[in-house]
């Protein structure tokens, strides 16, 4: 996926948490964007995987619901891991929730995005 996709989720969840600055309400605020992203990619995995079910459905040899399945498995491990190597720049500090919250809100947005175009026409 592009860095300027990248970019746009992270500039989209900076403006959400507008001004307050404390890190109680950044913490709240990058929870709010993890849950929402999170949310999104639910829902478009739903979708993309029940075509890639379909398209699999026609007897082809491909196996498409079950390699977008070990994808998504593998994305996640990606995911959880780089995010927990972010917010260990913060370990034991009050900044380590919100990096990780704000990571996996970043990522979580761009792969349904990723996932959104796996939906392709026949």
């Amino acid at each position: 996926m592009s860095m300027v996709l990248l970019f746009g989720a992270a500039m989209a969840m900076a403006d959400a948490c507008g001004k307050d600055v404390r890190q109680a309400a950044l913490n709240r605020c990058a929870a709010t964007a993890y849950a929402r992203a999170d949310g999104a990619l639910n829902r478009q995995w739903t979708g993309t995987y029940a075509a890639m079910k379909r398209r699999g459905a026609g007897g082809g040899a491909f196996g498409h619901a079950a390699a977008l399945l070990a994808s998504q498995r593998a994305w996640i491990a990606y995911r959880d891991a780089q995010c927990r190597v972010e917010g260990g720049r913060y370990a034991g500090g009050s900044a380590q929730g919100m990096t990780v919250a704000f990571c996996k809100a970043n990522l979580t947005t761009v792969r349904a995005a990723q996932l959104k175009e796996l939906i392709w026409q026949d």
